[in-house]
């Protein structure tokens, strides 16, 4: 209890702080859904507030209103103080959930599968072999071509290419974190970085055995998952030298720069230091191709035929990071495609990780919206650089019944 208490006592000046403001109001994607004080981030600290008193009678009650959020960063990156509403939120929700033994069911998979990369891809293949069958009764028109009815591949990446090194006298070496999406459902966004940083001859470091960024747990207030998943990467990531940390996904750049730092406060020097360092070198692949990246060399050649392209900002990327330029710099630069901007392109899909499942209807609400303003872009296609987005997006494609494909940026460069 009396790390939860001095937890608490941390976040007193912000939570105040945020109570005498709204700016998040005029910001928060669910507010303008719903025109809840509850569901902005001024409500939610406002709840946090009174915590210490309400954390033992009503503890589940204020869960609830706390995990009815995207963690879309838009408050936060709006906010005039500076408050950190998003680390605020991860470790209320940890406060919380330290409070009450977790279900089986959470404490299975989060603590039994999530934290060993191996059961974890064993329980994914399986799924993966028998999701004919469940999609098939579920959608009677079921086609094994859908791009969102067989999200899973049948092969993930960590089985296609379970390990790569390849040095280099000529520039830096960069190593390559997969992320679970990535590897389970979109194999060809990993292929395609791969193929990216072979021809532009960098040294390539993807190490085996990778795990989770974490998200998931610490979203679900499983702090002590989180640390284990942050402590099995830190082992496999900090025993090779390389320049770079390279991802393509949104949200692992965010939660590896931001996050881990963040919340290990705590923990042993050395694992402090070592996720540091690694923070320090995590980059998102957009950024990191248009820093370092000689883009004559890796782009298609032929005209874009009237074919239109637009982009998606993954909450992650540029609320969190502030990177929004670098995906639009690499599209722009295509031959293949016409670049278009789409209105409110900054604008959350409703996705959210467990928000999607837990509010599908809210959720569902938010993705029709940003599909609308996509397509009423004209484009062909449709782009981000977050594989959750992409299953949000292509998912709400699917029932406004549209055949525009979502691809991630870099499968249009190779």
């Amino acid at each position: 209890m009396a790390s939860i208490v001095s937890m608490l006592e941390s976040l007193e000046r912000d939570i105040k702080t945020c109570a005498r403001c709204g700016m998040c109001q005029s910001v928060c994607p669910l507010y303008k859904e719903t025109r809840l004080e509850t569901d902005v981030a001024r409500g939610k600290l406002a709840i946090l507030e009174g915590l210490r008193r309400s954390i033992f009678e009503n503890s589940k009650g204020t869960a609830k209103r706390l995990y009815r959020c995207l963690l879309c960063g838009a408050c936060e990156a709006q906010c005039p103080s500076g408050v950190k509403t998003i680390e605020i939120f991860l470790k209320a929700r940890s406060i919380i959930s330290e409070c009450e033994d977790p279900s089986p069911l959470k404490r299975l998979l989060l603590r039994k599968i999530l934290t060993t990369p191996s059961r974890f891809h064993k329980t994914m293949d399986l799924l993966a072999s028998c999701q004919n069958l469940i999609l098939r009764r579920s959608h009677p028109d079921f086609n094994l071509q859908h791009p969102y009815k067989t999200p899973l591949s049948q092969v993930p990446f960590h089985k296609k290419v379970p390990h790569f090194y390849r040095s280099t006298s000529k520039g830096p070496t960069v190593s390559i974190f997969v992320g679970c999406l990535i590897d389970k459902f979109f194999p060809s966004i990993a292929e395609s970085v791969l193929k990216i940083l072979e021809k532009l001859g960098f040294g390539i470091y993807l190490p085996d055995g990778q795990a989770c960024c974490g998200i998931p747990a610490l979203s679900l207030g499983d702090r002590k998952s989180f640390l284990s998943l942050v402590r099995r990467n830190v082992e496999i990531f900090t025993t090779t030298k390389y320049d770079f940390l390279v991802t393509a996904c949104a949200t692992c750049t965010a939660v590896i720069r931001k996050i881990w730092p963040s919340m290990i406060s705590g923990e042993s020097k050395d694992l402090i230091e070592r996720t540091k360092g690694m923070s320090t070198k995590i980059i998102d692949v957009t950024e990191f191709l248009v820093r370092y990246g000689r883009l004559a060399e890796v782009r298609k050649t032929s005209s874009h035929n009237g074919k239109k392209v637009t982009y998606h900002d993954p909450c992650h990327l540029r609320k969190s990071l502030g990177l929004w330029r670098e995906p639009r710099k690499l599209l722009s630069s295509l031959r293949d495609y016409q670049f278009v901007e789409m209105v409110d392109a900054d604008s959350c899909c409703g996705f959210g990780g467990s928000f999607g499942v837990t509010y599908k209807n809210l959720s569902e609400q938010l993705g029709l919206r940003k599909v609308h303003n996509a397509i009423g872009s004209g484009a062909d296609v449709i782009t981000t650089t977050c594989p959750a987005c992409i299953i949000q997006l292509s998912n709400i494609l699917d029932r406004v019944k549209s055949d525009r494909v979502v691809k991630h940026v870099v499968e249009l460069i190779v």
